[in-house]
């Protein structure tokens, strides 16, 4: 699953923002050749006996994950087949410490994400795979369409899930060491998936940041949700389409998705409808909601949510839309609204529905993340708690926006603008 858009780790409920894929040419060819165990990059040329110590290094840090994953049960033929010849990337440091100044609004996202040449592409792909997805949609509940927008999301429908070995990729995270316990969790589910056999090591390729196959399982979302549909004995999220929708649909199966209801709908909000009830946090059936004012755009029932959020992904002046247990089954691939929201509208205009209807307020600029700090450390200076101010919104900080809001009278849409940042930069 792709790291979030605020790019976070991209797996179940996981960071929004994945943060970027690399290009795969396709599971039947090898992957391109990995560079040579090198420091990472920096402006200078390292000494020839600085490159020695690092690789030193690097050695002594996969020697102690060996040890680990013996006692783990891994056969000494696996790990010699997965580590012999093992490398350290610096690209893939260079990514994961990538943290991008500038946001996307959206709007942008979605022109991107649902453009029309990836939906008749999308249509033409489903056509193609339309058995393996229909029998993946029977067996688990998940619409074929859903399956086939992941796949288009996540890999420009198998066209470009990244060509970096696996194995190299987490060896290379676990031993910069940032993020090294999941790392090392993420090498040994790698290695158990090797031992499995559902793969061989030259076509273990992905994402930089482990992310494997057409639709980008982490090894651990491998272990737990893989699945073998076309009854070959492997789990080939790869090369099978059978065996990648099936997988699919028993992640968001097992996540919550439910087979009876759709992901959700756009909705119309009436006159004077307080928007600080757009919460996540609050949560309430459709008939509640209907109760409250809210319509279908084409005046149809709202569909049947037991417990159904409200979102307003551009603030009050942007498409509302009522979601449901369906849609959080979506964030739970990708922990990111405008991911989830690009899976929704792009199986939906598979399906031949509409696209968004209400207009998105496109002359708001997105705040960088220098600009979101300033705003954070502004709420936080007048008192209107936002967290520590570190560029990225979440809960904590929608909440000191809507706070800031109230106080001067404004629509508690909790939606960071440059306007908003100005008022609270005054003296």
């Amino acid at each position: 699953m792709s790291l979030p858009i605020s790019l976070p780790l991209r797996r179940p409920w996981l960071a929004s923002l994945a943060l970027a894929s690399a290009v795969l040419a396709g599971c039947a060819s090898a992957p391109s050749k990995a560079p040579p165990l090198s420091p990472p990059s920096t402006t200078t040329a390292q000494p020839a006996d600085s490159e020695a110590v690092f690789q030193q290094g690097f050695t002594r840090w996969v020697d102690s994950f060996l040890v680990t994953a013996r006692a783990a049960g891994i056969s000494e033929a696996t790990l010699h087949g997965a580590f012999d010849g093992v490398r350290y990337l610096p690209r893939v440091v260079e990514l994961d410490r990538a943290q991008p100044e500038f946001t996307r609004t959206v709007w942008d996202y979605l022109d991107s994400a649902v453009s029309p040449q990836r939906v008749i592409r999308g249509q033409d792909k489903l056509m193609q795979v339309r058995a393996e997805a229909d029998a993946a949609a029977a067996r688990f509940g998940v619409p074929a369409s859903i399956l086939a927008a992941i796949w288009g999301m996540e890999s420009n429908y198998g066209s470009n899930y990244g060509d970096i070995p696996t194995i190299d990729a987490l060896a290379t995270l676990g031993f910069e060491g940032r993020r090294e316990d999941w790392a090392r969790d993420q090498l040994l589910a790698a290695l158990k998936i090797l031992q499995n056999g559902d793969i061989d090591r030259a076509h273990m390729v992905g994402s930089w940041a482990g992310a494997m196959g057409q639709t980008q399982f982490l090894p651990s979302n491998f272990l737990a949700y893989a699945v073998d549909a076309d009854g070959d004995g492997r789990r080939d999220i790869w090369g099978s389409m059978a065996d990648v929708m099936a997988s699919t649909a028993n992640f968001l199966a097992r996540s919550g998705w439910q087979a009876d209801q759709p992901w959700g709908t756009e909705v119309q909000l009436p006159p004077g409808f307080d928007v600080g009830r757009a919460d996540a946090g609050l949560r309430q059936s459709s008939a509640q909601w209907a109760a409250e004012g809210l319509r279908s755009m084409d005046g149809a029932p709202l569909p049947s949510f037991a417990d159904a959020d409200l979102l307003l992904p551009a603030g009050a002046r942007g498409p509302a839309f009522l979601v449901g247990p369906s849609f959080r089954a979506i964030l739970r691939y990708n922990n990111s609204i405008s991911y989830a929201l690009g899976v929704s509208l792009l199986a939906q205009r598979l399906d031949n529905g509409p696209g968004v209807q209400a207009p998105w307020p496109r002359d708001l600029r997105a705040l960088s993340r220098s600009q979101l700090q300033a705003l954070q450390t502004a709420l936080n200076q007048r008192g209107f708690a936002s967290g520590a101010p570190d560029g990225m919104m979440g809960p904590t900080t929608r909440n000191g926006i809507r706070a800031y809001q109230r106080s001067i009278g404004l629509p508690a849409d909790g939606y960071p603008d440059l306007d908003l940042l100005q008022r609270l930069q005054q003296p």
